[in-house]
């Protein structure tokens, strides 16, 4: 048997720029944390809380229910899309 093809393959790695560090504001900063992290890790600590508040539209579970902190991310809309949270999201970190 070739060595070569039993080699496991490798992971695809992770584009730079999502990985860099961003800084939340202080309205995405009182959800997520002060801490710079990837952008990756703002939507995984987004969606954190987004359960443990139970803030997924129920009837459509691809709308979000804000409550006062996401108001203030979510530009004072009581409900978004999760693509639109997205969008509005990035205008709260540096």
């Amino acid at each position: 048997m070739d060595e070569s093809t039993s080699q496991p393959k490798a992971k695809r790695q992770a584009n730079a720029a999502f990985m860099k560090p961003v800084q939340p504001d202080e309205k995405l900063a009182a959800i997520i944390g002060h801490e710079a992290v990837p952008r990756t890790e703002v939507t995984r600590k987004l969606w954190e809380y987004i359960r443990n508040h139970n803030l997924q539209d129920p009837e459509n579970r691809t709308f979000i229910k804000a409550d006062e902190n996401l108001k203030q991310v979510f530009d004072g809309k009581d409900r978004v899309s999760m693509f639109e949270m997205t969008k509005l999201v990035s205008n709260h970190v540096k």
